[in-house]
């Protein structure tokens, strides 16, 4: 049976980020794959903290990262997934603190300084990435976004040997935008929006998670 581990490094565990994971999920089920979901917020763990234990020749951590903390076992769990669905709101440009901290613990240890660089990781898996935002596809591009998520997609290829993006424009930020200081765009067209259009990302992120449930 297929696993797929989906990461939702957004805060909100039922929002637009953990929605779009959810769904990918439910895509990878209807092959029969077996799933799972994390919350790092959840979570009690920091980033990198450069012991450089995962480096050591002959190391017992060779290739692994050598804290111990509630991320331990989820990367253990994730070195024997045959998928994984990353995803993330956009705070300022690129990922949240606790995504970005996560990668790190993730990536770092299945780096090889060997010339070229290499991957420890020892096989192939699919992984994705899922974006929410608050802004549109015209100022993802003015504000050069694609620096910060092409980065992700080339360093998660080269770690897995698969990798692809899917983003969601225009979120809904808010269930009642009459609490909030909110004069950035019109929130009667980003409720239409997420009766229209949101629900068509979900169809994407099924779709995605139904091509990796069947190993695809």
């Amino acid at each position: 049976m297929t696993n797929v581990i989906a990461i939702n490094g957004s805060p909100r565990k039922t929002w637009n980020t953990a929605m779009l994971l959810g769904k990918a999920l439910e895509g990878a089920e209807s092959q029969g794959a077996d799933t799972e979901l994390i919350h790092l917020y959840d979570l009690d763990f920091k980033g990198c903290t450069s012991c450089f234990a995962c480096k050591l020749k002959d190391g017992k951590s060779y290739g692994k990262c050598a804290v111990q903390d509630d991320l331990t076992d989820v990367l253990d769990r994730i070195e024997g997934t045959d998928a994984l669905i990353l995803g993330s709101p956009i705070y300022f440009g690129t990922v949240t603190g606790e995504m970005r901290s996560f990668m790190e613990r993730l990536l770092f240890p299945y780096l090889a300084y060997t010339n070229p660089p290499s991957s420890l990781f020892g096989r192939k898996i699919r992984t994705a990435f899922i974006y929410t935002m608050n802004v549109s596809e015209q100022q993802m591009k003015d504000y050069q976004y694609s620096v910060h998520t092409g980065a992700i997609e080339n360093i998660l290829a080269r770690t897995f040997g698969h990798a692809e993006s899917l983003f969601s424009f225009e979120t809904l930020q808010f269930e009642d935008y009459t609490k909030v200081v909110f004069g950035y765009a019109d929130p009667e067209m980003r409720k239409e929006r997420r009766r229209t259009v949101f629900p068509k990302d979900c169809e994407k992120a099924f779709e995605l998670g139904a091509r990796f449930g069947k190993g695809q």
